[in-house]
């Protein structure tokens, strides 16, 4: 072969080498765009199947909190008799119940809105304590009428948990 026809060769090879390395970078380019829309389509259907969950779960876990709020759990929840350690374990039990009945809704939540929420419950139990282990309340009827009072001075928990969970349905949109 002489110096002109490999040259010749070379011409006729160089321009379906870039033919066929553009036409591979282009395939490759047009198959990953298609595994994306894919995912994408596949992620679209399926946050819409997971919406309505996690928006139930929202409700529900709004609902733990409003039931927990010391102004709502004390006119739910009536003292059995005078003793104040017996309405403190009622109105923790109580609590807890309702919490227990909604563990499962974890899954759908933030693991965040989750700690928010538990935090909220200890709060609220605490506060419920505190103001059972002062010495002037030594009856139910104290005992309520100390934790209300104790409302006109600071928020319940609930609330902080309630406007954590506002602001995260807010931002699903």
């Amino acid at each position: 072969m002489t110096e002109d026809s490999i040259l010749e060769l070379l011409f006729y090879i160089l321009p379906a080498v870039v033919v066929g390395v553009i036409a591979f970078y282009f395939f490759n380019l047009h198959t990953r765009n298609e595994e994306r829309r894919r995912r994408y389509l596949l992620h679209k259907e399926s946050q819409k199947q997971a919406l309505p969950l996690r928006l139930q779960a929202y409700e529900r876990m709004a609902l733990f909190l409003e039931r927990i709020a010391p102004g709502n759990l004390l006119v739910r929840i009536k003292p059995a008799g005078d003793e104040k350690e017996a309405y403190l374990t009622l109105l923790i039990k109580a609590i807890e119940q309702e919490f227990e009945h909604n563990l499962a809704q974890q899954i759908y939540i933030s693991d965040e809105c989750w700690n928010v929420i538990k935090a909220s419950k200890n709060a609220t139990i605490n506060n419920l304590r505190k103001v059972a282990g002062r010495e002037e309340v030594t009856t139910a009827n104290e005992l309520r009428q100390q934790v209300v009072n104790s409302l006109i001075d600071q928020q319940p928990p609930s609330e902080t948990g309630l406007a954590y969970i506002k602001n995260e349905v807010k931002n699903l949109w």
